[in-house]
């Protein structure tokens, strides 16, 4: 993801820097990197490193390195990017990242993001981009229209980048939440993309319940949710690719670390917090809490 929006950027001529590590840092500063896109191909010489000193301050940062790396990348890396009013916009799944990079750069460096975009490593240099509208929603907490939200959209609108000021960005990002739980969760635990979880009654109604239930928290917990919003995340998931699926999903048949953690896991502990009940969240993290162990021994049990 960073590489997609890094080069796209790079390509209508911002001052980009990637922050990367191994072969694909090595690959990038030896071939330059390469976006394989359904919206176009982009090939694009940018500097890159694996040490955020060699950057200095930057008036907007990308942040986006998975859940479970927030709190050690946001103590490692951010503080040499940060100016007096830097903008570090985190576009990660979940809907406590911010919390916990603020917790290491202070309040009013955060900006809350979210992006739409189906996107990973091909091989080191290369970043390939297979479906998704490639879209940025991003905004202040306070609702506020600020300078650098809008140098953001200034830029994205160079680059082609679709991009979105979001008034109420708390809002958005739950909706994002309850769709890529449902989503990830369903496809990850039947190992089938979303044609097949459609196409299934039951799996189609587990679908479902878990966006009900995630809503649910949200407004349970403060947020505003307007009327039809489980509709509108079942349509936009009607109209996915049948063949889709879903990061969790890729990272569990990979053998990799999972986010499980961060969305069905954080989904489960706020529902109790807030005396919801979310039975249909309870059962896809029991179903894939042993995976997530599995795959990395670190995971503690729960």
């Amino acid at each position: 993801m960073g590489g997609y929006f890094g080069a796209r950027l790079a390509a209508a001529g911002a001052d980009v820097h990637l922050v990367a590590r191994g072969a694909h840092l090595q690959a990038i500063r030896e071939h330059e990197l390469t976006v394989q896109s359904v919206h176009g191909d982009v090939h694009v010489g940018v500097s890159a490193t694996d040490d955020a000193t060699d950057i200095g301050p930057c008036d907007v940062v990308l942040f986006c390195v998975k859940a479970y790396d927030t709190q050690e990348a946001a103590a490692r890396h951010l503080p040499p990017l940060l100016g007096a009013d830097t903008a570090v916009v985190s576009l990660q799944n979940g809907v406590d990242n911010a919390e916990r990079i603020a917790a290491v750069v202070g309040e009013g460096h955060v900006v809350g993001g979210l992006a739409f975009i189906f996107a990973g490593i091909a091989e080191p240099g290369v970043v390939a981009h297979t479906g998704g509208p490639a879209k940025l929603v991003f905004g202040e907490f306070d609702g506020a229209t600020s300078e650098r939200v809008r140098l953001l959209e200034e830029w994205c609108s160079r680059a082609g980048i679709a991009a979105e000021v979001s008034s109420d960005i708390n809002a958005a990002l739950w909706h994002k939440y309850a769709f890529i739980c449902a989503q990830a969760g369903t496809t990850a635990a039947v190992r089938l993309p979303i044609g097949d979880v459609r196409a299934s009654e039951a799996c189609w109604t587990l679908f479902r319940r878990v966006v009900e239930e995630t809503y649910a928290v949200a407004a349970a917990a403060g947020v505003r949710i307007e009327p039809g919003a489980v509709e509108e995340r079942l349509a936009f998931a009607e109209a996915l690719p049948p063949g889709a699926f879903s990061s969790l999903y890729d990272d569990l048949v990979a053998g990799r670390r999972l986010e499980l953690d961060a969305l069905h896991g954080t989904l489960v502990r706020l529902a109790a917090e807030h005396d919801v009940h979310a039975p249909a969240a309870e059962a896809i993290h029991g179903i894939l809490e042993p995976w997530a162990r599995h795959n990395d021994p670190s995971v503690p049990a729960r």
